[in-house]
């Protein structure tokens, strides 16, 4: 479930990040000095968030999976597809700080077409990775090695910024699911969180 939403999370953003880009870039939407500044931000936590999850499964996940049932998954194009994205992240990350240094609707629409060129990446390799692991995780790992897994990904997380976002696009039923397997700790730092995400959300989206 903790590797689902992660990767519907990162379309979501990847979604609307584009959305409020365009906007920008069509004039839709006003280039507010805010809203630039929080925009820039917000893509720069994203794709934070994105390398450590993709640098997770190869250094984490990737192992545990090999370990178990090496003979049944190939993992390489999931790797390669990995190696593909650094540069892309940073791509990214060049036109968002562009956009910044000098905001206008040419600069804007710079960004929006390398988070558009991003997006199609994730979804073509996210659903190759849920088709390809997903049933081999359920077979060969035991809940222990899953939360062995989830535990040490969670460690250089950035929690102020992962756990809001994943709670601003979960089921209320999966968000049930998440705190009885992490505890009430989960529900203090959503409390603790979520107000500042939120300011952010606002400046960019309204």
């Amino acid at each position: 479930l903790g590797m689902q939403i992660a990767h519907r999370v990162m379309l979501r953003d990847l979604d609307r990040t584009t959305g409020v880009a365009m906007a920008m870039a069509d004039g839709g939407v006003p280039l507010s000095a805010r809203r630039t500044r929080m925009l820039v931000r917000y893509l720069e936590l994203m794709i934070e968030s994105i390398d450590h999850h993709h640098h997770a499964e190869d250094d984490i996940l990737w192992p545990v999976i090999v370990q178990r049932a090496g003979a049944h998954v190939d993992l390489t194009p999931l790797t390669e597809d990995h190696e593909a994205l650094t540069p892309l992240l940073e791509r990214v990350r060049g036109r968002a700080l562009a956009f910044r240094a000098a905001p206008s609707q040419q600069s804007a629409a710079a960004l929006a077409a390398r988070l558009v060129e991003l997006r199609g990446l994730l979804t073509e390799h996210i659903a190759e990775e849920e088709r390809a692991t997903f049933a081999v995780i359920r077979r060969y790992l035991s809940v222990a090695d899953w939360r062995d897994v989830e535990e040490r990904i969670r460690r250089n997380a950035r929690m102020s910024f992962e756990l809001p976002r994943i709670g601003a696009a979960v089921t209320p039923t999966e968000l049930t699911a998440l705190k009885a397997e992490a505890g009430v700790m989960i529900t203090f730092m959503l409390a603790l969180f979520r107000p500042g995400y939120r300011r952010m959300e606002r400046a960019i989206w309204g």
